[in-house]
């Protein structure tokens, strides 16, 4: 059905009761999807599972499905005599085989179906890769065995990697990422479009469609602040957003409040977006979104900002890695590995399967993407998280950013962040207020104006590419200074609970040496 922002479509009366109908079976056939276990196993538990009961069944089911393509039938006559509905297919199609700006102005006027959509920009079209089944991921070194223990080894470990993929791909992915649940997005579709049309109508959006190599398609949205009088407007923020966040109404709207050019993507198989989210297919998508923010909007690298919130910063991390010409990186609430936070929440006794089930298949390694690259990072901590904390909320230390803080530290300043370095920074993030935070500096009596000059004569000397061997002949009294003072450089606090907006007060870039 389309929808006119700027005036609601009507349907008559034989189109809107029809497609109700068709919106109820929707929902039913989705709620017998998740549950047909239960149902089979309860079924097979009484006994209908025979011929007797099947057959009579699948006559009842073969005569609901002629029903439904008679309703069907009737709401595509609703529509072909409606003159609205008319002129929407006259523009649609004429987007498809024209596709000319004025046409896709036209276009942008109607919510509809995503998919009928026409493509507006391909993997394809500026990358010179030839292999369209994905770009790279970071893979576990393999383990070297002779070739007769390999094959025994694999053969032994068979019937765990078939159950490492039915776990990852029926609940564990849905689990890991709940949006993409059909159930969930037609909960909040009402909230969804309400959103959309608010980035079309107050901030002039713009809807795209990107076609990933992998062949799923990505739906977003650009809000150009170019030539206005905001001065951050000839920054780009690329928003990755969390794992039940749509860019409609996610965490998008932080950067554009404070005046930032953004674009916006939905993951794969969120609203708009088709396919399924995993590694994989969010890194093929990154990389699509990325390309068109280039190539097709004019931004260079250097003028792009990646702004991740929670398992946003998979992504965020990935394109960093492989565009390190990118400006700058900020993570909100993000962890630095997947498995710690699996483990929480499934049972002891599953802890082998959701180890091998994680690295195999939903492999989230944040902190290693992050590693490799050279540029400035802002991680924001929440003090009250509830979600990427592995005991309670109040457990600060408990934080899985504090651990990506620590393996960015100790990969870019090793010579730092020895022992004494990593309980130092510990002490620090154990603070739970800024004047805690404060008092930590003060007893080690941290002289920022010293770290500045230390850090950028090691820089003129020695490059700005890490890692550094900054601290190598110094005193231990001077890396305290330099691991409390560069862990104030990179993570900066916000009191709050993981799914709190950001203030775009509380948005900044990150520290440039």
């Amino acid at each position: 059905m389309s929808v006119r922002l700027d005036s609601y479509y009507q349907p008559r009366s034989l189109e809107k009761h029809s497609d109700s109908i068709l919106a109820l079976a929707s929902v039913l056939w989705s709620i017998s999807y998740y549950t047909s276990p239960l149902a089979f196993f309860y079924l097979y538990r009484k006994g209908y599972l025979t011929m007797s009961k099947v057959v009579p069944f699948s006559h009842y089911a073969a005569t609901m499905l002629f029903l439904l393509a008679g309703v069907a039938c009737l709401r595509g006559i609703g529509r072909w005599t409606n003159p609205q509905y008319i002129q929407f297919i006259t523009i649609l199609e004429d987007s498809h085989r024209i596709g000319t700006p004025e046409i896709k102005k036209k276009l942008a006027s109607y919510n509809f179906d995503f998919r009928s959509w026409p493509v507006d920009f391909r993997w394809d079209e500026v990358s010179s890769r030839s292999d369209s089944r994905g770009i790279s991921l970071l893979q576990p070194p393999p383990k070297h065995r002779s070739t007769a223990n390999g094959f025994l080894n694999a053969v032994k470990k068979l019937p765990c990697q078939i159950a490492s993929y039915i776990v990852a791909h029926t609940f564990g992915r849905r689990m890991l990422y709940p949006g993409s649940v059909y159930l969930l997005q037609k909960a909040l579709m009402p909230m969804l479009l309400q959103g959309q049309a608010r980035l079309v109508e107050e901030w002039g959006g713009k809807r795209a469609k990107l076609l990933a190599c992998d062949g799923n398609e990505i739906d977003t949205m650009f809000m150009d602040r170019r030539g206005t009088s905001e001065p951050q407007g000839a920054k780009l923020v690329i928003c990755c957003e969390g794992n039940a966040g749509f860019y409609e109404v996610g965490c998008l709207s932080t950067p554009l409040d404070a005046g930032y050019s953004v674009l916006g993507w939905n993951h794969p198989g969120f609203a708009g977006s088709t396919g399924v989210p995993l590694p994989q297919a969010e890194a093929n998508a990154m990389d699509a979104v990325v390309q068109f923010a280039i190539h097709r909007l004019g931004f260079q690298p250097d003028d792009i900002i990646l702004y991740a919130w929670s398992i946003g910063g998979f992504t965020a991390t990935w394109a960093a890695m492989t565009y390190p010409e990118i400006s700058a990186l900020v993570l909100d609430a993000s962890f630095d590995d997947l498995v710690p936070l699996a483990l929480k929440v499934m049972p002891e006794s599953w802890r082998g399967l959701v180890t091998r089930t994680v690295r195999q298949h939903l492999n989230l390694n944040n902190g290693e993407q992050l590693c490799r690259y050279q540029g400035p990072v802002l991680l924001v901590r929440r003090t009250k998280d509830e979600i990427i904390t592995t005991t309670v909320p109040e457990d600060i230390m408990s934080n899985r950013g504090n651990d990506l803080l620590l393996k960015l530290l100790q990969h870019r300043y090793p010579k730092v962040m020895g022992e004494e370095g990593v309980r130092m920074v510990r002490e620090w993030l154990e603070a739970s207020s800024p004047m805690e935070e404060v008092a930590v500096c003060s007893r080690y009596e941290v002289e920022d104006d010293w770290c500045m000059s230390v850090l950028r004569s090691y820089r003129d000397q020695h490059g700005p590419d890490f890692p550094w061997s900054v601290g190598d002949d110094m005193m231990p009294e001077g890396r305290r200074q330099l691991a409390l003072f560069l862990a104030r450089k990179q993570l900066q606090n916000f009191e709050a609970t993981h799914c709190t907006p950001l203030p775009h007060h509380n948005f900044r870039l990150p520290w440039r040496l």
